[in-house]
């Protein structure tokens, strides 16, 4: 019962970030170079995984000035420009997340509220023991994963009902005959991980979607964030009996997929857990995917798609950088 509740008042998780925006978004800020400057990348709680079993914790404006590019794909310069939405995945919930969008807001000297933040689910129960830190301290910041959205209040309006409901992943349960996807089910419960330890662990792949506008000109810009299980990466699931969209475990919920068909611009950003899902994925949507680097390791797990004029870049859309055990990918969007 708490689950379905849970689900039905979804979208006014994102109400804070939207009143924040009121608040803080007076005035509409003219892009001077029509462009729309997005990031994608799992940004792991903020507590990185080391090869030696330790852990580093990174300080969210490190992190940034790791991720965030000039026009030629490097970091750090005077050329960074504030970008209009952050896709990630793995934070903690709605505190880490608007923390996160306050740090992005003074590295650009702009008043806390300037970004608004949307999490699938604001405070998640914990899950899992040492999350592979030999400090347990930097293990336990990684018990609480979501996933979020964070946007620029300064050139983007969001009205609450423009937030959709969360979405689960599939995945096929462990035990489980594949058997052609048959075996697939929803990554939640009654089909979610049955010890105590990891009961909660589905909830860091529930997704949620949103409707933006660009003050300026009024154009609409979808936007999603997705991560999928590990399972993903052997078996594709996206639901009951289902494999996903060209057998890759990637699915949209049904009012993301009405907020996408009313959108000009569109973006998704996805820790797949998955290599080898190609450029032409979400095609039927308009969409293209961007990037071919490896993003975790020798392996590309990490996913952009976009559906709009992106502009090419030096460095294969990927942020070679970023400090993370995910590389961050990015797409600047002519408009």
């Amino acid at each position: 019962m708490a689950a379905f509740l849970i689900v039905a008042l979804t979208p006014l998780l994102g109400a804070p970030a939207s009143a924040r925006s009121t608040e803080a978004g007076e005035t509409t800020v003219a892009a001077a170079d029509r462009v729309l400057r997005v990031y994608n990348n799992n940004i792991e709680n903020l507590v990185v995984n080391n090869s030696d079993g330790s852990c580093t914790r990174i300080s969210g404006p490190d992190h940034l000035t790791s991720m965030l590019v000039d026009d030629n794909g490097a970091t750090g310069t005077a050329g960074v420009v504030a970008p209009d939405i952050l896709i990630v995945q793995q934070v903690r919930g709605t505190g880490q997340a608007e923390a996160y969008a306050d740090q992005l807001s003074a590295k650009f000297g702009y008043p806390a509220g300037s970004y608004g933040a949307i999490v699938a689910w604001s405070d998640p129960e914990p899950w899992g023991s040492t999350h592979k830190c030999s400090s347990q301290a930097l293990g336990d910041l990684k018990k609480k994963q979501t996933n979020a959205i964070i946007w620029n209040t300064r050139t983007l309006s969001l009205a609450v009902g423009d937030i959709s409901k969360y979405w689960s992943a599939g995945w096929l349960k462990p035990g489980t005959a594949y058997n052609n996807g048959a075996g697939c089910t929803l990554y939640k419960p009654p089909n979610s991980d049955p010890d105590t330890t990891d009961y909660y662990k589905w909830k860091r792949t529930s997704a949620i979607a949103a409707r933006f506008t660009v003050k300026e000109t009024g154009t609409s810009v979808f936007a999603a964030t997705m991560h999928l299980p590990q399972e993903n990466r052997q078996n594709a699931c996206a639901g009951d009996g289902d494999t996903g969209i060209a057998n890759t475990g990637i699915h949209l919920g049904a009012d993301a997929t009405s907020l996408l068909n009313a959108s000009t611009i569109r973006i998704v950003g996805i820790d797949a857990n998955r290599t080898g899902i190609a450029s032409s994925t979400l095609s039927g949507f308009g969409m293209t995917g961007y990037g071919t680097a490896a993003t975790s390791g020798s392996s590309k797990i990490d996913y952009l798609f976009v559906r709009g004029g992106v502009r090419p870049s030096p460095v294969g859309h990927t942020v070679s950088g970023t400090k993370s055990n995910h590389l961050a990918l990015y797409g600047f969007i002519d408009y």
